[in-house]
């Protein structure tokens, strides 16, 4: 797992990008934990592995 931008996550998802933030806003507690801020663009490694779990984003299209 690397470092991607939440734009890039929102594509993997298949949604737009607005509604992918508005998925994340609600799990803010849970990113604060990985160090994600409510404005960053980018997740580290753990917070994608944590997002991807948590939507069911398929790990091989965001690899």
């Amino acid at each position: 797992m690397k470092s991607m931008y939440k734009s890039d996550l929102a594509d993997a998802a298949g949604v737009s990008r607005t509604t992918f933030w508005r998925w994340l806003k609600e799990n803010n507690s849970h990113l604060e934990q990985f160090g994600v801020k409510p404005k960053s663009k980018m997740l580290p490694p753990r917070a994608v592995k944590w997002v991807c779990d948590e939507y069911g984003i398929d790990y091989a299209e965001v690899a």
